[in-house]
Parts: C-alpha cells; structure tokens; sequence
C-alpha cells in the first residue's frame, strides 16, 4: 500500500468479514448498537498499525467499506465505539482493539495482559467502571486471505458407504503426534504432522472410518488456567469461529487444515470436527473483551432478563452465545459451510449441542438453528452429531434430536460399564443398549445410527484407566480433585493404579478386551478414544482438559507392549464391517420363531428369554442372537451369536438348534489371545464353559459351506 492517504469507498454487506477480490478488499461487521465503527490496518506482521478509517456505511445493521490496494499482505482489528452500560447489556470500549468474527486468518498470538479486560472494579463488587488501557499490543491481529475456492468436497468414491457403517475414532491434534515417532520433530502437534503417511497408514490399519478431532477452531486458555500455569488443552474455548488453531499450524497458513483433510480423504478417511457454538472465551460479566463482547454484547449473548448485566450461563463457562438472534445464526451457519465448502470437513459433533435448540421455555427441536441446517444444500448433506445436554433447565435431553441428527449417548457409555463392573440388574437396560437404544431413538424415521455409542472419550477414563482406578486423580488440575465425573463405573481389580501383579494385569486386560467387544457388536455408531487400543493412560486422571503434557500425549511406546489388545482391537473392528448384522441400517426387533430374522435374545440354555428371566437381577449371562442378510450376497443369510458372561462365576451355555446340519464356528474370545483362537467347530445344542467376565462371538455355519471351503 503506497504512503498516500487510503482511499475508503462504500463497501457490500452482502458478505461478512474481510473479502479480497483481486484488487482490495470489503470489510463488513454486523453491530446492532454501535455508533461508529474503526477499521485499524495494520503491517503484514500486525505489529504497526498504518491506517484508521471509519466505515461509512451502515446498512441493515451491518458496517462495510472498501478498501482498493489492500490484499492478502495485511492484518486488521476493529474499535467499535458506543455506550458503555453494563445494566443495560452494552459493553462497547474503543481503546479494546477487537478480532473480526469472521477472520479467516490470524497473525501473532494473544497474551494475557490486564487491559484485555474492559472494566475496573468501582467501590461496589459489581460496579464495574470502564477501563481506557489500549490491549493493541497484546491481541492477534486478523489476516487478509486470499480469494477462496468453494470446491472442496471429496468425491463420493472417498466416502464410507454408509454412516450404519462408520467407525468413529476420537482424537487430538496435537496428542496424537507429540510423540509420535514417525513424525519429524518440527511438524508434531500440527495438522501437517497429522497428515503424515506413517499417521494415516495407522488409522487405516484399525479399520475405522472417521476422525473427530477435538475444537481446531481458534482458541484461548482462560485467565484463571493461565494463572496457575495451566492451559485448555482440549481447545472448548473458543475465540474465532473460522480459523484453524495457530498453535496447530506449522508455516502459520490456515490451509495446512485443508491438506491434512485432502490427505485422509485421499485414505477413504473422514474428518468430522468438534465444534463449539455454544459459548466464547470472553467468559462472564468479569471476563476480557476481545471480540463479540465488545462489538455487540446485547446482541452476541443470552443476558438475564432484569440486570443484564448478567449473562446466562447454561454452558458453564461463563456465558452462552444468543443463537437465536438472526445475526448471530448467521456466523454459525457461515461458519459451518466454511468449514464444510473451504475446508472439506464431512460434519460436525457440536459441544453442548442442547444450548443450539435452546428457546425461551427450554430446548425445542423445531428450533430455527435445527430448520436452517435441515435445508440449507451445504449443510443438510454432512454428519451431524449432538452432545444431548447442558447445563441450563431441561438441558438432558438424549433422544430429543430431530431426524437426521446423531447423539453422544451416555446411557450407552454407563450401561456397559455397569453390566461388566457386576453391577446386578444391569441384563434388560445392557440389552436396550445392544439393540441401538430404540427406546431413545426411534421415532420420525430415526436409525440405530441416530446413537453414538462410546465407552470412553476425551472426557473421562481412557479405557486402561476404566480398569485401573476406582477413583479419579485429578490432583494435577489445581481444584484439590474436586472436579470431573465422580460416577465412573470403575474397577481397579484390587488394586489402585499401575501393578506388576500378572493375575490383576491379565484380568484388567480381558475387561478391556470386553469393553471393546461389546461396543463393536452393538447397534449403532460406535466411538473409540484415540489410544485405547493399546492402553493409554492419563494415570487417573478424568478431567485431563488443562494437561498439555505426556499425561494426556498418546504414547507410542506402549503399541509393542499392548500388541495383543491392538490385534483384538483391529480384529473385532473387520468383524463388524464384515457382518452385516452387527450395523443394521433400521431397528429390527425381537423375533419370537426361531431362525426368523430380527434379535434373538436367549438365556443360558441357549432358549429365548421370558419375561422372568429378565427380572433375575443376579442373572449375569445373556446371549444376543442376530440373523439377516449378509452384505453382497444375493439370498445369503448371517447367524452371529454374542455370549455375554458379565459375572465372576463361570457359567455354563448352550448353544441354540440352528438347523440340523449347521455348525457354530469361534470367531472371537476375549479370554484367549487373537492368534491362538482355533478353527474348532461346535455342534447344534452343544454346551460350553464361559469364564467369569468372558464374551464370545460365534458364527452359524452349515456343514456344505465348510466342505466347500
């Protein structure tokens, strides 16, 4: 940009955010209340700033001009003047240089500094009076980005052949490959160290079909973490919508996101994101002002009704975003098809997903958020999966989605923990579970892949832990362990933590073992935490959101120790994808004639169930029997059995009449390694010795098939 003075010409509210078009650039900003809006441009290394310049133009709300010469080389902020009148919901401060809501680009990093906060404490504790220190200095400026190519969707050939088929596989950037050995040093905890063939190659080799990686989108560590010398680690923070993390980025170009995507579907991977919309780091009425708090307060946040200075909080981090305000709807909707059309993610899990369909009487699945996406041609086409609940009123609210959506579902994840901790009772929720939670999910048109089914995720025990700790040992986080689930449903078998014992250590193994077996024979969408198949541990810890250190970093050392779980892990993942039956597209319900397709639920005798059966609350063993068509073969017919022994006691089953010439061939037990299972057939009504905390899946096979073969 030459020296002299910047032309400004009226510029288009048509398009949000900074829009350079070959030969300058149009800035536009939504603001309700505002009374004059400053561009402030600075140097491509936003440290000097080279113009100011009011936005003359204020249509429908939003503030635009035109910029002619400023491209892709130079970053800005805004100053927003207008009243400052907490009582009233404004919060405008024009010494606070503020980040563009739509920046598609961040350059330099934020650093906590005092004058990010837009107040200082008056005589009373919630007279707060308005503070005039300039935060320039200390904020990340937004960067001018090249034009963008919306053409980035993966050919349909790259995509699973179905969502009943999906394997979703939980995990973090920079966890992921902090350790990794294949990774150079240089690109690890980045999205370029993500794409690395050796990273890929892995995922692949697992069998499952999709990524969710925890928030990529721009965030911060909250104040009070970074006093402590802690940081959010799991990125629920966010500052900017649209751009990816800068501390997940290697040269500092936010397309580094798109590649790693290109390269996981060039893999027949997907990339699904975990997105927070729900609320923002500016926290509560004592929080900095950094962006949506200092451009519109009023119309950005839920404030309570009566004294706004207030906000409501039903996220729990201090405020929640105003998603029925039409402008603000508009970010999230932008936001997503950026996401979707730029950066070739295949869908979404939205954290806290109840505040999204929350209106003034509660959560409603009519809600304008819910219509916009059902019919918007970008949006309607990719996963969408919700975290059912919140902290507000009514916020529970698993199975309340509309069609289309998929939930997190916990019941799932506190069933099998029950029923393999020997929790009494457990037999008939375990089989509501087993069968795709239909009693949650089907209604208008809903499918067993309306649930996603996990036994563990980021936000808990990682699954060696499930077995390792009775209790949580969240000492590390600073809050005397006082905060995460207090209800695990844990077992450490005797022991607290780490042993050398070989008997606890081979038991804990077979849980293990259990856990994974269970959540892959199970109807629904299952989710496996990064890791898990081959025993990572945060060493208690449930809450590891603010440990950006080895405990929460995957370490790769322990694949060659736990080779037996991993082997487990890959082989039940390939028994799912290779029966039809364990993925039904649609609930199929209990068939009371034997050999009719459907479930078949049958006691130790290897006899359906009655209705006494399912009220022996000491009844620990349960056999699922599932018959329908094989995949790919015209008139072909598949007969799985799971046998489920969840108790400590061996038990004795037999094995159901499945026709007077067929077999039942082993195909997978969790108390025996993978490479010694044997080719030992067993006939019709033969019975057989479960172990204590056993599980065993066998296949119907007819003696002119294995003669055949």
């Amino acid at each position: 940009m030459s020296s002299r003075k910047q032309e400004v010409l009226p510029g288009s509210a048509a398009r949000l955010g900074a829009t350079f078009d070959g030969e300058g650039t149009n800035f536009a900003l939504f603001s309700a209340h505002a009374e004059k809006v400053e561009l402030c441009v600075y140097d491509g290394a936003g440290e000097r700033e080279i113009g100011r310049h009011t936005l003359p133009e204020a249509s429908h709300q939003i503030w635009s001009a035109y910029l002619p010469g400023v491209g892709p080389d130079m970053t800005y902020g805004y100053r927003v003047h207008g009243p400052y009148d907490p009582q009233a919901g404004h919060r405008f401060n024009a010494k606070k240089l503020l980040l563009d809501p739509y920046a598609r680009g961040i350059r330099g990093d934020f650093s906590w500094h005092k004058s990010h906060f837009g107040f200082v404490q008056g005589e009373q504790p919630n007279d707060l009076i308005i503070d005039l220190t300039d935060n320039a200095r200390w904020m990340p400026k937004a960067m001018i980005t090249a034009a963008e190519r919306p053409d980035c969707a993966p050919p349909a050939s790259s995509r699973p052949r179905g969502w009943e088929r999906a394997v979703v596989y939980e995990a973090h950037v920079r966890g992921f490959t902090m350790l990794h050995p294949d990774v150079p040093e240089s690109l690890r905890g980045t999205f370029v160290g993500m794409s690395q063939p050796r990273v890929i190659e892995y995922l692949k080799s697992l069998g499952i079909t999709s990524v969710e990686l925890l928030p990529v989108q721009m965030s911060i560590d909250e104040y009070t973490l970074q006093q402590k010398g802690l940081v959010n680690y799991w990125g629920y923070n966010s500052l900017n919508f649209f751009t990816p993390h800068p501390g997940y980025q290697h040269s500092g170009d936010p397309l580094e996101f798109r590649q790693m995507v290109d390269r996981f579907h060039d893999a027949g991977l997907e990339v699904i994101l975990d997105v927070v919309y729900n609320h923002t780091c500016e926290g509560n009425q004592l929080g900095p002002t950094l962006s949506f708090k200092g451009i519109d307060n009023a119309s950005y946040y839920r404030l309570r009704q009566g004294d706004k200075r207030f906000y409501v909080d039903d996220s729990g981090c201090g405020n929640t975003l105003n998603i029925s305000h039409p402008q603000v709807l508009r970010l999230v909707m932008d936001s997503l098809r950026y996401w979707v059309e730029v950066m070739g993610v295949d869908g979404f899990r939205f954290d806290l997903g109840t505040i999204l369909g929350r209106e003034e009487r509660g959560f409603s699945a009519q809600h304008s958020f819910f219509q916009v996406l059902a019919q918007d041609p970008v949006l309607a086409r990719v996963h969408l999966i919700a975290e059912p609940w919140d902290i507000g009123p009514g916020g529970y609210q698993l199975g309340a989605f509309p069609p289309g959506w998929s939930e997190w579902n916990d019941r799932y994840r506190d069933t099998v923990r029950r029923f393999w901790r020997g929790d009494s009772g457990v037999l008939p929720e375990l089989a509501r579970r087993l069968h795709g939670s239909s009693d949650l999910f089907e209604h208008h048109g809903r499918a067993p892949s309306a649930g996603i089914n996990f036994v563990t995720s980021h936000d808990g025990f990682t699954l060696a832990d499930l077995v390792s700790y009775g209790k949580r040992h969240n000492e590390a986080n600073g809050e005397t362990n006082r905060d995460g689930h207090h209800s695990n449903y844990s077992d450490n078998f005797g022991v607290e933590g780490v042993t050398a014992n070989a008997r606890i250590n081979a038991a804990r193994l077979q849980q293990q073992k259990n856990f994974l077996a269970t959540l892959l024979v199970s109807q629904g969408v299952p989710m496996l935490l990064a890791g898990d198949e081959f025993g990572r541990t945060q060493q208690g810890n449930n809450n590891a959101y603010c440990q950006d250190n080895a405990l929460n970093w995957v370490d790769w050392g322990l694949l060659e120790k736990s080779s037996e779980l991993l082997s487990f892990t890959r082989s039940v993942i390939n028994l799912r994808q290779q029966y039809a039956v364990l993925r039904f597209p649609a609930f199929v319900h209990l068939s009371n004639r034997p050999g009719e397709p459907g479930i078949h639920w049958l006691n130790c005798d290897g006899q359906p169930m009655r209705d006494e059966h399912w009220h022996e609350h000491q009844n620990k063993v349960l056999g699922y029997l599932l018959i329908g068509e094989s995949d790919g073969v015209e008139g072909g017919t598949e007969k799985i059995l799971v046998v489920f022994n969840g108790g400590l006691n061996r038990e004795e089953f037999q094995l159901p009449l499945e026709g007077p010439e067929s077999h039942w061939q082993l195909l997978l037990d969790t108390s025996c390694r993978v490479a010694d299972l044997d080719d030992t057939l067993l006939d019709n009504g033969e019975s057989f010795m479960l172990p204590p905390r056993n599980m065993r899946i066998l296949q119907a096979v007819i003696a002119c098939e294995l003669d055949a073969d």
